[in-house]
């Protein structure tokens, strides 16, 4: 236990700020906080935002444990989670970029039942069948598959599959279950996209970025790459793991996310591995980042169909 930093006024509490429990921000003066100090916690990260109207001291870890003590303060014993908020139960992230930290949970109730008309959540009426529904610490949610069901149908294209490929990635559905649970559905919004990028999932995808390429490469109308494509030198050592590659062709990408690759000496050590790849083993290499691939610049499909031959079918629509 140590003591809160002092926010313009004395603050003499001891932290973690509720004991470590999350809390509204509303409700902020029965935890001893006064408005501006609360303000003042969360300018000073001593106090970080969970979702819309909820936080906790920065100190406690994101567990899922967590996320379930959080929820609970806001939503309805009889709502679902569904989409982006059901994924977050699960602990993979599939939210857009800069999302998961500015979301209202987002949950369904069935049709003949009251919506909530909390501000803290959004919720809605909506078919939903019991063997859809989950329980996890007395929150309920959607189970994988119709959660990466309503991903694909109601996420912007891009989002949609990155969602996808990350729940099929940990293992919580497998590209089969989704196209045949997709299939059987009738008249959703937005089940035509759903269709078609079930078909795009890729388990092996271990960032959103990767999917992302991967679907550019689709929808200019290109072949479908291997993805996570180990290259060895001569001696079988290994070299590299590719994103995305067309092995025969030897044209391989890379997506260069903030993560792992901006830190001088991660974009030295990416510049001597890529140096190794074309210089020495003949690849021809695309290394693109969020800019790139999420902007409107065609120069991704134009050198990549330039490689192999193909012209690219473009604009495209997103």
């Amino acid at each position: 236990m140590h003591n809160a930093m002092k926010c313009g006024l004395v603050v003499c509490m001891d932290r973690p700020f509720n004991e470590g429990r999350p809390f509204l921000g509303s409700r902020h003066r029965e935890i001893g906080l006064t408005e501006t100090q609360l303000r003042s916690a969360i300018a000073h990260h001593t106090v970080r935002r969970v979702f819309h109207g909820v936080y906790v001291d920065s100190e406690v870890a994101d567990t899922r444990h967590f996320r379930i003590l959080a929820l609970q303060l806001v939503v309805p014993r009889h709502a679902v989670l569904c989409g982006n908020s059901a994924s977050w139960i699960y602990e993979v992230d599939t939210f857009p970029p800069g999302r998961q930290f500015d979301f209202k949970p987002e949950c369904v109730v069935p049709c003949d039942a009251g919506r909530s008309r909390s501000p803290h959540i959004s919720c809605r009426q909506a078919l939903i069948a019991p063997e859809e529904i989950a329980e996890t610490g007395e929150v309920r949610h959607t189970v994988p598959v119709r959660t990466v069901s309503d991903l694909l149908r109601t996420l912007r294209r891009p989002y949609a599959l990155s969602s996808a490929d990350s729940m099929a990635h940990v293992g919580l559905v497998s590209k089969e279950e989704v196209r045949a649970y997709v299939a059987a559905l009738k008249g959703y919004r937005g089940i035509v996209q759903a269709r078609e990028l079930a078909e795009l999932i890729e388990p092996k995808s271990e960032s959103p970025g990767e999917g992302w390429q991967r679907l550019r490469l689709a929808d200019a109308g290109l072949p479908r790459p291997e993805s996570q494509l180990i290259v060895a030198d001569r001696f079988g050592r290994e070299v590299a793991r590719l994103d995305n590659a067309y092995v025969e062709a030897k044209v391989g990408m890379e997506y260069d996310g903030k993560e792992f690759h901006s830190l001088d000496e991660d974009r030295q050590d990416n510049a001597d591995r890529r140096t190794v790849l074309t210089d020495i083993l003949g690849w021809r290499m695309i290394n693109s980042g969020k800019a790139d691939i999420l902007g409107r610049d065609p120069a991704f499909e134009l050198q990549v169909g330039e490689w192999l031959g193909i012209v690219p079918s473009l604009p495209r629509k997103w």
